[in-house]
């Protein structure tokens, strides 16, 4: 790559809540247009550091570093304005609001004027969502769909395509096929690699261990609130990131 620096790096960074320690000075980077998979078991710590990630928590301890400068994420707001994004579990789409709705919430456009600024310029929003799951390939027949209508593999790629619209440098996604088939699963899976052509990066957190092989550069481990494993996937192996997890040494040789 052309820039060596990570795009996103935390440093030594340690959380408690009373006397549990979900992060014991763990350690984690994210260079541009890389996949990492956040991997490890319930409990393990990553959604607390994926919590950290996109400032909807704040650490105890350690450095957080976006584009090589110090930064301090103190809410999802600020993160956003860094351009990082998240797409957690329950997705955080509005089933009765249609696909364009969705995809512009929270950042409606409204007209230029002092007389209209108050207004929304539905045109522009409708032109730019066509645009936005047009480019990303994502298989819906009209942006002004009801989100509820939809299937889950499309309602979670109307999340993914809202994060990657306005996610311009990091796109965490949090389980994103989750309760999906395998047909809805491959087309999530398709979006995460389109992602990447993009030049995005992209922190893929799942249980779904075969998927993170799929579309990964790089695994990264975690076992009770600490690093187990960073690993490039390329030259990793399946039962060795399961022993990892679990703490339980799994021979290769066992598949």
């Amino acid at each position: 790559m052309s820039d060596p620096r990570p795009i996103l790096e935390l440093r030594d960074i340690t959380k408690h809540f009373g006397p549990v320690h979900a992060l014991d000075r763990v350690s984690f980077s994210l260079a541009a247009a890389e996949i990492v998979g956040l991997v490890g078991d319930n409990g393990a710590g990553k959604s607390t550091l994926v919590k950290l990630m996109s400032g909807a928590l704040q650490p105890d301890g350690g450095t957080i570093q976006f584009e090589g400068q110090d930064v301090t994420l103190r809410s999802p707001l600020e993160a956003r304005a860094l351009g990082i994004e998240t797409v957690y579990q329950d997705l955080a789409v509005v089933p009765h609001m249609d696909v364009e709705a969705n995809l512009f919430l929270g950042r409606e456009v409204t007209g230029s004027r002092w007389w209209n600024r108050w207004l929304l310029n539905k045109p522009a929003m409708r032109a730019q969502a066509r645009q936005h799951i047009a480019s990303l390939q994502v298989g819906l027949k009209s942006v002004r769909q009801p989100v509820g209508l939809l299937s889950g593999g499309q309602r979670q790629s109307v999340a993914v395509a809202r994060a990657i619209s306005w996610g311009r440098k990091v796109v965490i996604m949090d389980e994103p096929t989750a309760a999906l088939g395998v047909r809805e699963s491959r087309g999530v899976l398709d979006l995460i690699k389109r992602v990447k052509e993009r030049g995005i990066a992209v922190v893929l957190v799942s249980h779904n261990i075969p998927h993170v092989f799929e579309v990964t550069d790089r695994i990264f481990v975690m076992r009770h609130g600490r690093p187990a494993g960073d690993l490039r996937t390329a030259e990793a192996h399946m039962n060795e990131v399961l022993g990892l997890i679990t703490g339980v040494p799994v021979s290769t040789s066992a598949l």
